[in-house]
């Protein structure tokens, strides 16, 4: 039996809710049974319908996807350690970096990560946007 306290117009309501057999379901309030029938309603139908895109993939923000830049030789990307949203990113194209810099934040799992730098070196592309959905090992950003 699941029981739940309401506060109405400032009076306290104790109510308990039993077995729920078809439509009709046991309530108690404030320790006085009740027999409630549960209205049935029906569902609207869905109506999927499939549409092409018609200009380039955005962000939530509203930005367009940054393509995915190519690493070379003596260049390395920072990856996203494990799936999540990108929250922030703390850097711009041309800014120094140290290893222990944090570059973005990334939120997984309901909790905020600091996505650090790695390695010294100069920022050469920035891989993702704030709002970003990535998976793990993803290019985040290019460091020279």
């Amino acid at each position: 039996m699941k029981e739940y306290k309401y506060k109405i117009n400032g009076n306290d309501y104790k109510v308990s809710i039993g077995d729920i057999d078809h439509n009709i379901a046991t309530v108690e309030v404030n320790g006085v049974p009740y027999k409630v029938e549960i209205e049935q309603k029906k569902a609207a139908p869905v109506v999927i319908k499939s549409v092409k895109p018609t200009a380039a993939p955005r962000t939530a923000t509203g930005d367009k996807v940054i393509s995915k830049p190519t690493v070379s030789a003596g260049q390395s990307a920072v990856k996203a350690p494990l799936p999540g949203v990108i929250i922030d990113v703390k850097v711009k194209v041309g800014d120094t970096v140290a290893p222990n810099d944090v570059v973005a934040i990334l939120e997984a799992m309901k909790m905020e990560n600091n996505i650090n730098a790695g390695k010294s070196g100069v920022v050469k592309a920035i891989c993702v946007n704030k709002g970003d959905s990535v998976l793990e090992g993803n290019d985040i950003i290019i460091i020279e």
